[in-house]
């Protein structure tokens, strides 16, 4: 069983920073793209960063210049360092990672954790 587990997430007033962590655990043989995605209040999941296991990334125009995305392959983690953080910035954050198994090769979701930036 893979389980995806993310923290660092938090109360935070606009213009601060944070980071967030996601660690997988389980029956891992590999691990491909890393991601963040997030949900706003009333509004659909939707992509923040991703990063494939050889670290090449790709951001939402949202969190160009603001975000990174980080990965470390020897312990399985995915990071999303976030700076500059705005009100709109308020959701609940997953991560997401497609893994290769023994037996099965798919896409593992995070329990999320809440990000909520002031003003």
């Amino acid at each position: 069983q893979v389980q995806l587990v993310e923290s660092g997430g938090g109360s935070v007033q606009a213009a601060g920073s944070l980071r967030l962590s996601c660690a997988a655990s389980g029956n891992i043989f590999r691990i491909n793209d890393m991601g963040w995605y997030r949900q706003g209040p009333g509004k659909p999941r939707e992509l923040v960063a991703s990063i494939t296991e050889g670290s090449s990334t790709n951001y939402a125009e949202s969190a160009k210049g603001r975000f990174t995305i980080s990965r470390d392959n020897a312990k399985k983690k995915v990071y999303l360092q976030m700076n500059s953080l705005t009100p709109e910035d308020t959701a609940v954050y997953y991560c997401n990672a497609f893994v290769v198994t023994g037996a099965t090769s798919r896409d593992y979701w995070g329990q999320g954790t809440q990000v909520t930036v002031s003003s």
